[in-house]
């Protein structure tokens, strides 16, 4: 590369190098270096698993968000396949109500799961005028992984109709040519050659479950997740070094999840291609 195609490139680049380290990596190494000077030094980081509190918290999140996402791949996934290949009146409507939850906070999203199945929701009034008693589960585990799906369907169906946009109808006639009924075809068809689109939707929606506070925060009232015990620790106790140490955790799992995730993706794409 001749000289100035290097300064070139390090013009172009420069911009997103020195945001990245002044808005990223300059508050998350200050972020790992509180984690490692509070109160209990460098056992913050394994308080996680050494503290039931601290490990209960994260299995829950790890097992809500993990349900949360293959009940999202699975409804989004054949809501994202069926409406690319059908047009019918009110289409552009129904998807737009599908990606509606995009607009909204996830405070919000909290107070709509409340006015669903909350103390005075519409499912309560429903089950109690037919006598079966009033239907409550808004602030239960069932509340939070409604909330975390209805945030998640959209950022995974839009994902998902792209992919199946570009689906070649050739395969799948080829495949029923040869005897291939429908369930085969959607298994050796269309499953592997939506699996790159599944599997980076899947770990942004893990990712974006792990992360969720305002709808845990909302309705999460007798729930340990760990966005809430961080935001209790920092705020509430004050135990700023081990809501620090937390985080990084938090953080870790995240970003391992999304960078295997990337790697499955590429592989994936390459062997199909």
């Amino acid at each position: 590369m001749r000289g100035s195609e290097s300064r070139n490139l390090l013009l172009m680049v420069a911009p997103a190098i020195i945001v990245g380290a002044a808005f990223f990596l300059l508050p998350l190494a200050r972020l790992a270096l509180v984690g490692a000077t509070g109160k209990l030094g460098l056992a913050a980081y394994t308080a996680v698993v050494t503290n039931p509190q601290y490990f209960g918290a994260l299995t829950s999140t790890i097992v809500l968000s993990v349900t949360v996402t293959v009940a999202t791949l699975v409804i989004a996934g054949i809501a994202g396949v069926f409406l690319e290949r059908n047009h019918f009146f009110g289409r552009e409507a129904l998807i737009s109500m599908l990606t509606l939850p995009l607009a909204f906070p996830g405070v919000v999203v909290g107070f709509m799961v409340i006015m669903l199945a909350g103390r005075t929701g519409l499912i309560g009034e429903l089950t109690s005028h037919f006598g079966a008693g009033r239907l409550v589960f808004a602030y239960s585990i069932a509340g939070l992984f409604t909330g975390y799906i209805y945030f998640s369907i959209p950022r995974v169906i839009l994902t998902i109709m792209a992919a199946a946009e570009k689906l070649d109808p050739a395969l799948e006639e080829a495949a029923k040519s040869l005897g291939a009924n429908p369930w085969r075809v959607i298994v050796d068809v269309i499953l592997p050659a939506l699996k790159p689109a599944l599997i980076a939707s899947g770990a942004i929606c893990f990712a974006t479950s792990m992360g969720a506070f305002g709808t845990a925060f909302t309705l999460a009232t007798d729930i340990k997740v760990l966005p809430i015990v961080i935001y209790t620790e920092f705020t509430l106790l004050a135990n700023i070094g081990l809501a620090a140490a937390l985080s990084m955790v938090l953080g870790v799992i995240t970003w391992a999840t999304l960078a295997i995730s990337r790697v499955a993706a590429g592989a994936t794409a390459a062997a199909a291609g």
